[in-house]
């Protein structure tokens, strides 16, 4: 049933890329070394890794560990096309030596993931139709260029963004092309920003090449959301945590990738700091909960 389904782990549990001061003293050997450790086969790239691809593969390649993928900001609605272009064909080219398949992207402009001084909750930027314009014409660009390298480009619809909700995930879905823009599923986004992940992968499933697992702690999205926090402040919260550890039932979520015929990886996210939530002990038991799971699922398959 799941010999489709590969499992990543990626390093922000380690050392948070938008908080680098989350993981500082962590290094990139222990996050990869534990990762393996942890029973996962491929890893996303964070900002301590090798820049050079035959360089991160020698350290890999011992722990049996893939490249999944990596993220790329693009800034379609701020900027000229052009810039956005020439750093997805150098992040495309370094990924395509890696040997990922897919390739993350999320459009930065207007963002506020990086504001500490706007709310997550109440604050999240909203495009025009012009923009919305310049957003899907532009991946459809960046589509064709990821398919030159037999490759798929899989939007992460996120927090902070003006492509967050399931009405705008609707659109992005609508106004491209299924060959060329592909979509990313991230539970814990989802989850976060009030939408049904289980609904929302159900209507996409066709297009989802890509997906993140993360769970959510109740009480601390409460009190975020009393807070009117931002959404770096809410992961110093620990909003965010793995599968299994929150209010999101993956049972069913996994059972509907597995009976879709997924192919491709599901990577276990979560941003938290590793100070009071240590990433291999998460990593560890995440991997277990999902490890249940499936052989819960595989005995009714044989019964």
């Amino acid at each position: 049933m799941t010999e489709n389904i590969r499992f990543g782990c990626a390093p922000i549990a380690w050392t948070n890329d938008d908080l680098p001061e989350l993981g500082k003293e962590n290094t990139f050997e222990q996050c990869i070394s534990e990762m393996a450790l942890a029973g996962y086969e491929g890893t996303e790239i964070g900002n301590k890794y090798p820049k050079v691809a035959s360089q991160l593969l020698d350290y890999l390649k011992p722990r049996n560990l893939s490249v999944a993928s990596a993220w790329l900001s693009l800034f379609l609605t701020t900027k000229p096309y052009e810039e956005t272009e020439s750093a997805f064909i150098n992040h495309r080219d370094f990924l395509y030596e890696l040997g990922a398949k897919v390739i993350v992207v999320c459009e930065q402009g207007k963002s506020i993931q990086q504001r500490e001084d706007m709310s997550v909750f109440t604050e999240k930027p909203h495009f025009t139709d012009e923009e919305w314009l310049k957003l899907t014409q532009g991946l459809e660009h960046l589509g064709r260029l990821a398919r030159e390298k037999d490759m798929r480009i899989v939007y992460h619809h996120h927090m902070g963004t003006g492509v967050q909700t399931t009405a705008e995930i609707q659109r992005l879905m609508d106004n491209t092309d299924p060959e060329t823009v592909s979509l990313l599923f991230d539970t814990g986004h989802l989850a976060l920003s009030g939408e049904l992940p289980l609904a929302v992968f159900e209507q996409y499933k066709s297009r989802i090449h890509h997906i993140h697992f993360k769970d959510i702690r109740p009480d601390v999205q409460q009190r975020a959301q009393i807070q009117d926090s931002s959404f770096l402040d809410s992961i110093k919260q620990g909003i965010f945590t793995v599968p299994g550890d929150g209010y999101i039932d993956f049972e069913p979520i996994l059972q509907a990738i597995e009976a879709a015929d997924y192919k491709g990886w599901i990577v276990v996210e979560a941003e938290q700091d590793p100070a009071k939530a240590n990433p291999f002990i998460y990593a560890k038991n995440a991997k277990n909960y999902l490890n249940q799971i499936q052989r819960k699922q595989e005995k009714k398959y044989i019964s």
